[in-house]
């Protein structure tokens, strides 16, 4: 990471790019298209989280945060710092895109982002796109996209300071400043966060009973400046490092680094043409450490995915109605580990375009994609959305988009089990939505349906193959709207996830999910509460271990003390639930990993502007 830091003052003055200018503008999200759109007017399923609903909320992860999204499961290991997946719409943990100011973040080794290591400090905004965008991204979006903005400058002077504690010896501590005018703005953070933890698991062997604690530090910078009124450059890095505990034989814990660094500059060269060039580069670093035991001597062992990108955007508005968006991307993964891979590099050039029209009577958006990948070679995909207004306030919208999952290096390259001759995960899915404001309710319901071939999985000889499908049926529903006095927000998701050659449920993904979110606001008092619920799910391919349904009860408050100090508590798993989101095996026996039990966290945060 040291060495990318010198190359950012010459990035930025050559105007790289990452272009995030708008994402502070309440109605307008980036990641659905790649640049600044109406939130509105994408077609696409889009679930937007701002820093002050992060405040109001208080999750205490990323995770946290992303179970509220329709369609959204999360599954965890036992609490903060374990391993994290997320299944967006029924799909695998490795087939939703997960970026940080635009930079990949998914391992290269495993596919897998390490979600568990994000600290919720150092998050602007977080938008979630519902359904495949490989035409725009490639790779991985076959469920989703997930986009994470990092904190950013605003006007003035504005310190921060925020120190909590909570149960289980839980500690949180943040310090920043952003700033800025009209032509430049800036922000700076840091934070420390750690818990002594819990037992994560549930077998009594010695060693293995005492609690698994977590300790990140995180810091994050950007920068941006108006050169004039249509140049704009800038730079954001993320940093976050530290240490995870675990149980299994040798006392084990993990070393992690997880980093981005991402620039760029934006030139509208007319009222027709804005272009954009964007590079960035993104570290994930794991370190697992055993001690000696029964079953071997001390040991380490080293995942370390290191990646490089850039691209070239266009927006051409070629009329009143016609706009076009056009790109070039490039990406390379290198892998540096203590693992046999027979490869340790491999390159990804893409090109792509998007065509949007905005007529009266409908809209429709067309784009197409062509990725060549070293090693799997060439690989297109396709999307297509048509929106209808019904009324001023009602709209419908049919979609149809294709998606890919390139094969990871432990899939293709390592010593035992690979296969280099498999072929990309391929998908097609479809969807009709409907979109409405019934008086003051907002109002949406979305029906879909992906088809998913070639899924890679284990043969009986633990050979990477290409010898599955899927078939994931869909009904989203959400509605927010304001309830005797409560601002309310309601999403309910029923799945229906196949393997299409067994027949039965896929791994971790329940059929049903269930978010309410109320709070309401008492002059400088504020209380919430959270619920939610997921069905019950199966942790294994062939549905023998049967994970049960949980609901989860959270409450909150809040003390504007003063306009610059506030405090903050929240009362996790209020109602004391015993829950398993996995299972694991030890000594021939299945258990589940636990999950924290009720928990109280506290906080005060002092915000003054100058």
């Amino acid at each position: 990471m040291n060495r990318v830091l010198f190359l950012v003052p010459g990035l930025l003055a050559s105007g790289i790019a990452l272009a995030n200018s708008a994402v502070d503008l309440p109605d307008t999200v980036v990641t659905a298209s790649r640049q600044a759109q109406s939130l509105s007017r994408t077609p696409a399923a889009t679930t937007v989280f701002t820093r002050s609903e992060i405040e109001r909320l208080q999750p205490s992860s990323v995770a946290d945060l992303l179970r509220r999204v329709p369609g959204a499961s999360v599954t965890t290991t036992g609490g903060q710092g374990s391993l994290t997946s997320l299944s967006l719409r029924g799909t695998g943990s490795t087939q939703s895109l997960v970026l940080v100011d635009g930079q990949r973040i998914g391992s290269a080794s495993a596919g897998q982002p390490s979600l568990e290591f994000l600290n919720i400090d150092q998050i602007e905004r977080i938008e979630v796109i519902r359904g495949p965008r490989s035409a725009i991204y490639g790779s991985d979006a076959i469920g989703g996209v997930v986009q994470i903005f990092t904190r950013q400058g605003e006007s003035g002077l504005n310190p921060r300071v925020t120190a909590g504690i909570g149960s289980n010896n839980t500690y949180r501590r943040h310090v920043g400043m952003s700033g800025g005018n009209q032509q430049t703005r800036f922000d700076l953070g840091a934070s420390l966060n750690e818990t002594a933890g819990f037992d994560r698991t549930r077998h009594e062997e010695a060693g293995d009973q005492d609690d698994d604690g977590y300790r990140n530090r995180a810091f994050n910078a950007s920068l941006s400046h108006n050169f004039t009124d249509d140049v704009e450059a800038g730079v954001r890095l993320l940093e976050q490092s530290g240490n995870t505990e675990y149980d299994l034989n040798g006392n084990p814990e993990d070393d992690f680094t997880l980093s981005t660094v991402a620039t760029h500059l934006q030139w509208q060269v007319s009222q027709l043409w804005t272009t954009r060039l964007e590079a960035g580069h993104a570290e994930d670093k794991r370190s697992s450490h055993y001690d000696a035991n029964a079953f071997g001597p001390a040991a380490t062992y080293s995942y370390n995915t290191y990646r490089d990108s850039a691209s070239w955007l266009n927006s051409l508005r070629l009329s009143e109605q016609h706009s076009l968006q056009t790109g070039v991307d490039w990406y390379q993964d290198r892998l540096r580990s203590t693992g046999s891979y027979l490869q340790t590099e491999r390159y990804n050039r893409a090109a792509f375009v998007q065509h949007r029209f905005e007529g009266e009577a409908y809209q429709t958006e067309l784009g197409w994609r062509h990725d060549d990948n070293e090693q799997f070679g060439n690989a297109n995909t396709f999307n297509a959305a048509l929106t209808v207004p019904i009324t001023d306030n009602q709209q419908v919208v049919a979609s149809y988009g294709e998606g890919f999952r390139a094969p990871t290096f432990n899939d293709l390259y390592t010593s035992f089990g690979a296969n280099p001759n498999l072929r990309p995960e391929r998908s097609k899915s479809y969807e009709l939505q409907w979109r409405g404001q019934v008086q003051a309710a907002q109002l949406q319901a979305a029906a879909f349906r992906t088809d998913i071939d070639d899924l890679i999985l284990l043969d009986p000889f633990f050979t990477a193959q290409n010898i599955s499908r899927a078939r994931i049926h869909g009904l989203e529903l959400s509605a927010s709207t304001q309830v005797a006095g409560w601002d309310t927000l309601l999403a309910a998701t029923w799945l229906d996830p196949r393997d299409r050659n067994s027949g039965n449920q896929l791994p971790r993904r329940p059929k049903r999910l269930l978010s309410l979110d109320v709070d309401r606001q008492l002059g400088v008092f504020g209380i919430g509460f959270s619920l939610s619920a997921n069905s019950q799910r199966y942790n294994d391919p062939a549905n023998e271990q049967e994970l049960s349904g949980y609901g989860l009860v959270e409450a909150r408050a809040r003390w504007n003390m003063t306009p610059a100090l506030r405090w903050d508590l929240k009362v996790g798993n209020l109602l004391d639930k015993d829950y398993s989101l996995a299972n694991y095996n030890y000594n021939g026996q299945t258990y589940g990993y636990r999950e924290v039990d009720i928990n109280a966290q506290l906080s005060v945060s002092w915000t003054p502007s100058y």
